[in-house]
C-alpha cells in the first residue's frame, strides 16, 4: 500500500536544473532501502518557486524541500521516508535567516502561495501531467461531462458570459461575448483555436500550464466547440517548448483513448479533434490573424480587420480564438458556477491572473492572484522583494507592449481597467522587475530592439519606425545622443501607435513613452551630461584612478592598451580619458582598487 507520495518538479526550471536526475536518484534510493511498494514517485507540473528548484515535496506531511541535487536523495530517503526525520537544512526558510528551519514546513504555509489563489495554476504541481487517471481524479472531464449531458450549447455561452472572464491574453475582451458572437455563425465547419505562441520576454505561463495540466486546455477547447458549434480544433504552440508540446500530444493521445476527444464524445453525437501546430517563434504570430494565417501555411502577417476572426477566421471559417489561461478558465467556471467566479476580484475584472515574475526579485517564479491585487503586494509580500541590496524602482508589465510602473504605482490594482488608466496594460502577464541599479533607457532600448526584430514588415509605420527608434536609443546609450532626440521618439512613437497595422504595432512604442515619461532625467543625463546614472551604459562610464589608493605601481598604464594611462613611479598615476576605450584592464589588474567606475 502506498502510504507516501514524492512529489519533483518536472516542469522546464526544474529540468534544466537536473530533477530527471533527481527522479532516477529517488527510484535507485528507494529501491535499495526496500520501500518500492510503499513509496510513490509522482513527476509533477511547474510549483511556481522557480528560484529556489528543484524542489520536491513529500505527502501526506507536506514538507517542501528546496534547491534539491541529486547527491542529497539518500539522505531524504534514509532520514525522511524511512525513519520519519525530517531533512531541515533542505527545508525552504523563509525568514530570511541562514539557520535551517526547524519541524515540517508546508508549501502553503510559506509567504509566497499563503496569498495565491490558484485557480488556473490548481493543477500544476500537484498531478502527474502525463497520467489522465490523475486530471480525472481532480475532477477533470467532469465539466465536459456535464456540458454534453446537461446544458445546450446557449446556456454554456451564458455561464460564461455570466461569469465575466476576460481574455487573459492581453486584450482583455469578454470570452462569452467572443462565443456567442461566433455561434451564430452559418459554416460548413467551424474551429477553435488556442493561442500559446507565448512570445514575450519574460512570460511563461502559458508554457506552465501546458506542461503541468495540459488535460485542462484539452477539455476546455472541447466545451468551447459544443459551445460553437466546431468540430475542430488547434493549439497553436511554439516549437521552443518542446515539453509542452509533448505532453499536449500524450494528453491528447490519452483523452481519445477514453472517449473524451474524437467522435461521439461520452457517448453522445457530439465530435471533436485537436490538432497540434508548432509555431517558429515569431512574436507577430501571437497576433490573431497572423496565427490563423500561420496554421495554414502562409507566412504569418496580420491582415487588416474587419471581418475578425469570429467570422472570417481559420480557413476563412468562423473561429473562436482564446489564450492558454483563458481556456483553463472554463472547465472550473462550469464546476462552480458563474457566481463563484465573480466572486474573485473586482467586478469589472473578476477571476485571478497568472503572473510571470522575473528580474531582481527573490522569489521569481509563476504567480496566480485575484485580479485587483496590489502591485506592492505582488512584488514584497509574494515575491519577496529586491534581490540583494537594491531598491525597487520600476517593474514593466505586459513585456514589449506593455508600459512601465514605478514607486508612486506600487499600490495600483492590478486590472484591466486600473492599469489602462495609467497608460500600462496586463498583457500576457509578464512582470520584469528593476531596481535601482538598472539603466531605463537601456530597458527602452532592449524592448524596442525586440520588438523591431520581430515586426513582421508589413506596414511601413512598425517596421521603419521601429527602426527608426532603435537607432535613437543606440544613438543615446552609446553617448551620441543629440538635443531634441526625446521629442523625436515621442513624436515616432504616436506616429506608430496612431497608423499601425495590428494591436502589436500600435503598442511597440510603449516602453519607450512610459520610460520617457517616468524617467525623463535619466533621457536628459545621457544625451547632455553623457552620464548613464545606473552606470550600466558602459560608453557612457568614465575611468578614474583614486590618488588616494594608488601606489604607483605602474600595472594599468602596462597593461593599457591604448596608452592612456600615464604617470611616475611610486607616485598616482592618470587616465587620459580622450584615450581611453573603456575596455576595463586597468580595473581588472589594479591589486589596489584604484581604479574606479564614474
Amino acid at each position: 500500500m502506498i502510504r507516501t507520495h514524492v512529489l519533483i518538479c518536472g516542469g522546464t526550471g526544474c529540468t534544466s536544473s537536473g530533477s530527471k536526475a533527481i527522479q532516477e536518484a529517488f527510484r535507485d534510493a528507494i529501491e535499495k532501502n526496500g520501500l518500492s511498494e510503499e513509496i510513490k514517485i509522482v513527476q509533477t507540473g511547474c510549483f511556481g518557486l522557480c528560484a529556489l528548484g528543484p524542489v520536491v515535496i513529500i505527502h501526506p506531511d507536506g514538507t517542501f524541500y528546496s534547491r534539491v541535487t541529486a547527491n542529497d536523495v539518500p539522505e531524504i530517503v534514509s532520514e525522511h521516508l524511512l525513519k520519519g526525520r525530517i531533512v531541515e537544512r533542505l527545508v525552504y526558510n523563509d525568514t530570511g535567516s541562514d539557520e535551517p528551519v526547524e519541524g515540517n514546513v508546508s508549501l502553503n504555509d510559506t509567504a509566497f502561495y499563503k496569498t495565491q489563489n490558484r485557480v488556473v495554476l490548481r493543477n500544476c504541481g500537484v498531478i502527474n501531467p502525463e497520467n489522465i487517471d490523475e486530471y480525472i481524479a481532480m475532477d477533470g472531464y467532469a465539466a465536459l461531462g456535464k456540458v454534453l449531458t446537461e446544458m445546450t450549447p446557449e446556456d454554456v455561452i451564458k455561464v460564461i458570459s455570466d461569469s465575466g472572464l476576460r481574455g487573459r491574453g492581453g486584450g482583455g475582451f469578454p470570452t462569452g461575448r467572443k462565443w456567442a458572437l461566433t455561434a451564430p455563425n452559418k459554416a460548413p465547419q467551424k474551429y477553435v483555436v488556442c493561442n500559446a505562441d507565448e512570445g514575450d520576454p519574460g512570460a511563461f505561463m502559458d508554457r506552465s500550464v501546458l506542461e503541468g495540466d495540459p488535460h485542462t486546455v484539452i477539455e476546455a477547447m472541447a466545451i468551447a466547440g459544443y459551445a460553437i458549434g466546431a468540430t475542430e480544433g488547434y493549439v497553436y504552440v511554439r516549437a521552443e517548448y518542446p515539453l509542452a508540446v509533448s505532453r499536449l500530444k500524450g494528453a491528447i493521445a490519452q483523452a481519445e483513448q477514453f472517449g473524451l476527444l474524437g467522435d461521439n464524445i461520452l457517448g453522445t453525437d457530439y465530435s471533436f479533434r485537436i490538432h497540434i501546430n508548432r509555431g517558429a517563434g515569431a512574436f507577430v504570430c501571437g497576433e490573431g490573424s497572423a496565427l490563423t494565417a500561420s496554421i495554414e501555411g502562409k507566412r504569418g502577417m496580420p491582415r487588416v480587420k474587419p471581418p475578425r476572426t469570429v467570422e472570417h477566421g481559420l480557413f476563412n471559417e468562423p473561429t473562436v480564438l482564446n489564450n492558454v489561461e483563458t481556456l483553463a478558465n472554463v472547465p472550473v467556471i462550469i464546476n462552480n458556477g458563474a457566481k463563484w467566479f465573480r466572486s474573485i476580484g473586482p467586478e469589472n475584472s473578476p477571476g485571478t491572473k497568472a503572473f510571470a515574475l522575473t528580474g531582481n526579485i527573490s522569489n521569481t517564479g509563476l504567480i496566480e492572484v485575484p485580479m485587483g491585487t496590489s502591485l506592492r503586494k505582488v512584488i514584497f509580500d509574494i515575491g519577496g522583494g529586491m534581490r540583494g541590496d537594491g531598491k525597487f524602482k520600476a517593474v514593466q508589465i505586459g513585456g514589449p507592449s506593455g508600459g512601465c510602473l514605478v514607486t508612486p504605482n506600487l499600490d495600483i490594482q492590478l486590472d484591466f481597467d486600473s492599469l489602462k488608466k495609467v497608460g500600462a496594460m496586463i498583457g500576457s502577464g509578464g512582470l520584469v522587475v528593476m531596481d535601482d541599479k538598472s539603466c531605463m533607457v537601456e530597458v527602452a532600448r532592449f524592448f524596442m530592439n525586440f520588438t523591431q526584430n520581430e515586426s513582421c514588415g508589413k506596414c511601413v509605420p512598425c517596421r521603419e519606425g521601429t527602426k527608426r527608434m532603435l537607432e535613437i536609443l543606440e544613438r543615446i546609450v552609446n553617448g551620441n545622443g543629440q538635443e531634441g532626440d526625446i521629442e523625436l521618439l515621442l513624436e515616432l512613437a504616436d506616429t506608430i501607435s496612431s497608423t499601425a497595422l495590428c494591436g502589436l504595432g500600435k503598442t511597440a512604442a510603449f516602453p519607450v513613452v512610459s520610460t520617457i515619461k517616468n524617467f525623463r532625467e535619466e533621457y536628459e543625463a545621457h544625451i547632455r551630461d553623457k552620464k548613464c546614472p545606473s552606470g550600466n551604459c558602459k560608453k557612457l562610464v568614465t575611468y578614474q584612478i583614486d590618488p588616494e589608493i594608488c601606489k604607483g605601481c605602474s600595472k594599468c598604464s602596462r597593461v593599457c592598451p591604448v596608452g592612456a594611462i600615464s604617470g611616475e613611479i611610486k607616485k598616482p598615476f592618470k587616465i587620459d580619458t580622450s584615450k581611453c576605450i573603456k575596455c576595463g584592464a586597468c580595473i581588472s589588474n589594479c591589486h589596489f582598487k584604484a581604479v574606479k567606475e564614474v
